[in-house]
């Protein structure tokens, strides 16, 4: 579960998200949805801890980012809008590093990186460097670093991109056995389709405040029955 109270960030006296709460449930797809520069991508750096909090609190499973940040790094897994890191360590390395961050057992780690990278296509590059591997490619070495260590929270921004469509079919079929199993996913997307067809909760930012959280039927119930998403987004964030 992740849970914001009354979140506040500002860059240079401009405020970019606006006393935010947000409370994302286990045992759900949560969708994270918003126009460029709306506050999506602070937000989750403020989850994570790579941005501290102006103002407010948030805490996964319990546990207080800000006063307690590495107990709580162990029980999510991040996959960041950019996959352009540590671009000198061959696939291998990678994993284990994260492995050993993680300090996943080596007899679990072999298994998992295995079964991992096949699912995605990329066990036969292990060897090779990541600087030499397409997006599409390292966007699967860190998808599967992330989950590596089987975290309970998967916080994912934009994860599908640059991914094949088998690799993108592969990763949502996890994302919803995931939260099937009681846990909790919840991602940022460009693509209305997907979070029409795949998240129980979304919720709508626009320039630093909320302006939708529900699900698919409450929000069409709100507008018109025969709406799709991507006119519910529009209307939503029409003065954006």
């Amino acid at each position: 579960m992740i849970e914001l109270n009354n979140v506040s960030k500002s860059f240079g006296g401009t405020q970019v998200v606006s006393n935010l709460n947000l409370s994302i449930p286990k045992g759900k797809i949560f969708g994270f949805l918003g126009p460029n520069g709306a506050g999506k991508s602070t937000t989750i750096k403020m989850i994570t801890g790579i941005l501290p909090i102006d103002e407010g609190t948030i805490n996964i499973n319990g546990i207080d980012v800000a006063k307690h940040p590495l107990e709580t790094k162990k029980n999510f897994g991040y996959v960041p809008d950019r996959s352009d890191i540590f671009l000198r360590l061959k696939g291998i390395e990678y994993l284990n590093f994260i492995g050993d961050v993680y300090n996943v057992p080596q007899d679990i780690r072999q298994t998992k990186i295995e079964q991992l990278t096949k699912s995605f296509g990329v066990y036969e590059a292990l060897d090779d460097h990541i600087h030499t591997y397409s997006h599409g490619m390292r966007q699967k070495i860190v998808v599967s670093g992330v989950l590596l260590h089987d975290p309970d929270v998967w916080i994912l921004d934009e994860p599908l991109s640059g991914l094949d469509p088998k690799s993108s079919y592969t990763l949502k079929e996890m994302m919803r056995e995931h939260a099937d199993q009681g846990n909790t996913v919840f991602f940022s997307t460009h693509v209305l389709e997907v979070v029409e067809q795949l998240c129980d909760e979304v919720a709508i930012i626009n320039k630093g405040q909320l302006e939708f959280h529900g699900n698919m039927k409450d929000m069409k119930q709100q507008f018109q029955d025969d709406d799709n998403l991507e006119k519910v987004f529009l209307e939503l964030t029409q003065n954006a």
